[in-house]
């Protein structure tokens, strides 16, 4: 991948590990205060999310392709859209400093004040996640389909790490191979907008790219070409 686009997306992942995190530990606590008996469905909600957006993501981080890793996003998007709204249904506009006396637990009682600030976290977290969620599904898309606009039609099926950032040609290594004797070639990508200069006694030749791959620009002798 490119060098930008990495960094960026090791930055959201840092980010979701995090806040899923976060949540995931506010959630173990409200379940050893509330299971088995009270407020069952999302407490248990509030641990699959959270745990399944760790192991997808740890999945993704070693093996991804665009068109995987868009529909895991969308999906856990999805869930964590519900999460926050289930949450913000439950808590409302309640003001947590406002909030006195103990409630119930399954093993005894709680500060109303701190159930009440966990909950807020998990709102706040939740709904943070989505929005996280929504802007890197629009991203990939866009990147995607710029990547295909340089002509890697199969962009989708392939890895991830081959993804451009905005403004970069897709790939990262220039992979053409050359030696003594062989024509001198200068893959479009690592000359954005940049064209080589021909030698005397020389001509350029441009050569479609196999596969999907972006043209070549071939330095051959003119003698070669008559």
């Amino acid at each position: 991948m490119t060098v930008r686009f990495g960094n960026h997306r090791l930055v959201f992942y840092i980010a979701v590990f995090a806040l899923s995190g976060g949540v995931l530990g506010i959630a173990a606590h409200l379940a050893s205060e509330f299971l088995p008996s009270l407020h069952r469905d999302f407490t248990i909600f509030s641990l699959i999310i959270p745990s399944l957006t760790i192991f997808s993501f740890l999945l993704l981080l070693q093996w991804a392709i665009p068109r995987v890793e868009a529909v895991a996003l969308f999906i856990l998007g999805t869930l964590w859209l519900s999460m926050g709204a289930w949450a913000t249904d439950i808590i409302g506009n309640i003001q947590c400093d406002n909030q006195s006396g103990q409630i119930n637990t399954d093993g005894g009682t709680m500060s109303a004040r701190v159930w009440c600030r966990e909950m807020k976290v998990v709102q706040a977290f939740s709904w943070m996640l989505f929005v996280l969620f929504s802007f890197a599904l629009i991203i990939l898309i866009c990147l995607v389909s710029r990547a295909q606009a340089f002509g890697r039609f199969y962009i989708w099926k392939e890895p991830i790490r081959e993804l451009p950032w905005f403004g970069e040609a897709p790939g990262y290594y220039n992979t053409t191979v050359t030696g003594p004797g062989m024509p001198q070639t200068y893959p479009m990508a690592q000359y954005p907008g940049v064209y080589p200069q021909g030698q005397p006694g020389s001509a350029l030749v441009i050569q479609p790219g196999v596969n999907g791959q972006l043209p070549t620009i071939t330095q051959v002798p003119v003698a070669s070409t008559a």
